[in-house]
């Protein structure tokens, strides 16, 4: 599941950093923008209450706040950066909370920002998954 929505993500930002920043979007160009925002959010949702969760439970670490795991998992090697998941966790309450259409740029701009490091954070937990023997393909 993880997989085909980073696919999908993928290629939302490639299509929306083509699109770039202007004042004035088409239909299309504001439709290409949700997609993406959505697809962003999607993903760290999986990511973050499928994927990471269920390694804590495995590693019977799956009580207290979310900022406090991600801190040790950054330790244990699951994740790479911890500050960067509770950017991402931030950006997608923004992303739930706003309207695109009415977003402003700087949403957008996060977004595609933290694209790439929401990406690499679950290709450093895949090869964590992977010393653990814990990873299907």
């Amino acid at each position: 599941m993880l997989k085909k929505s980073l696919f999908h993500l993928s290629g939302s930002v490639e299509k929306c950093e083509k699109i770039g920043l202007k004042e004035n979007y088409s239909f299309d160009e504001l439709e290409s923008f949700d997609s993406l925002t959505g697809r962003f959010a999607r993903s760290a949702d999986i990511y973050t209450q499928k994927v990471l969760r269920t390694i804590f439970i495995l590693l019977r670490e799956d009580k207290g706040f979310f900022a406090d795991r991600v801190l040790k998992a950054e330790k244990e090697g699951i994740i790479k950066n911890a500050d960067q998941l509770l950017e991402i966790k931030d950006l997608r309450n923004d992303i739930i909370h706003q309207y695109i259409p009415e977003a402003t740029f700087e949403l957008i701009l996060d977004v595609l920002k933290h694209s790439s490091s929401l990406i690499e954070n679950i290709q450093y937990t895949e090869r964590y998954l992977s010393t653990r023997n814990w990873l299907i393909s």
